[in-house]
């Protein structure tokens, strides 16, 4: 069975890629590699990685494919502000086309990798059927795909949305500005977790291992179980204020709870009941965050993860491409070759 994951030399698809492949699937990478070949260098040969938009690559592609996982997107609520209407191209325009060309070529699964942040700020418990209120660029586009993706799901090509959680955990396109792995950085390097203002901010997580297999239970159910779904992705337990989060990570490592706030108050907040997934699917996370968190900061101590690698903060390393582009443009505009 051949499974192409847009976005596979990502943070997720590149841990998801190697659990396909452990599983025994044949599988393609499509991204447009804006951080690398890195993280694919250990499976290289053993997966066909496309180097390509999904704005724009040849649908051949897709012929023979059995399954899509729609990963590829800028990723997270700064980057998706730095051109909002790029964001809204490819997380949006981008994974439509995705979707409706691998209904058009004969997919018969596609996944569509959403976020939970589409519920904004909420109050109460927050479940499949709840009201969306995304209040960034980024979870709007991703609302958006989901209105247009989810009406194709029919008899002959299950289209599925996964609502994921703040993932976190060791990956091999890693990164540190997300909130566990931030935090457990950020002691790392100073002595004192960073917590975003105000702490008292809810939010749900899942490591990044769970949240890929979540995405195989989906390949693997019968399709009368998940076509035309949505289901959120996560564990009622993960559903965590950030403040009392910090506490976990310290407490993980074995360090002392020293702390240090920044940036301005976070309009998120949000807790999520995933209950459906857990009893459709059976699917359980077996990562605590103390046990990610843990594994980040011996990664960082052993030297398995470079925390000075600039592209482990995704809206820093968009900027450096950004300017990159600019300045070849001034320089061809001056005449000058590079």
């Amino acid at each position: 069975m051949n499974v192409l994951v847009t976005g596979g030399a990502g943070y997720i698809g590149s841990v998801m890629s190697r659990l396909l492949l452990e599983k025994g699937y044949d599988v393609t990478c499509l991204d447009r590699l804006f951080f690398g070949t890195d993280s694919l260098k250990d499976i290289a040969d053993e997966i066909t990685v496309v180097k390509d938009d999904i704005r724009f690559f040849d649908p051949k592609l897709l012929k023979g494919v059995d399954a899509v996982f729609d990963l590829a997107a800028l990723s997270n609520d700064p980057s998706g502000e730095l051109e909002p209407q790029k964001t809204l191209e490819i997380n949006y325009k981008g994974r439509v086309r995705v979707a409706n060309l691998a209904k058009k070529y004969g997919v018969k699964k596609y996944v569509f990798a959403s976020t939970c942040s589409v519920y904004g700020f909420q109050d109460g418990i927050i479940t499949e059927d709840s009201g969306l209120n995304p209040l960034t660029t980024y979870a709007k586009a991703s609302m958006m795909a989901e209105r247009e993706i989810l009406p194709l799901a029919d008899n002959s090509f299950s289209a599925t949305v996964l609502r994921q959680a703040t993932v976190y955990g060791f990956s091999y396109r890693m990164r540190f500005d997300l909130a566990i792995n931030g935090m457990t950085l950020g002691y790392y390097r100073n002595g004192k977790i960073p917590i975003m203002r105000d702490g008292k901010q809810w939010r749900p997580f899942v490591n990044v291992n769970d949240t890929s297999n979540a995405f195989i239970k989906v390949l693997e159910a019968e399709p009368e179980l998940v076509t035309g779904q949505v289901f959120n992705v996560g564990s009622d337990e993960q559903n965590v204020q950030i403040f009392d989060l910090a506490k976990l990570v310290a407490e993980s490592i074995g360090i002392p709870f020293n702390y240090e706030w920044y940036g301005s108050t976070d309009t998120r907040s949000y807790r999520v009941s995933f209950g459906k997934i857990k009893e459709i699917l059976h699917f359980s996370p077996q990562y605590t965050i103390g046990k990610g968190a843990k594994n980040v900061f011996d990664a960082i101590k052993d030297k398995r993860l470079n925390p000075d690698d600039p592209r482990t903060i995704t809206v820093k390393w968009y900027k450096q491409l950004l300017e990159m582009q600019q300045f070849i443009k001034d320089t061809e505009l001056n005449g000058v070759i590079l």
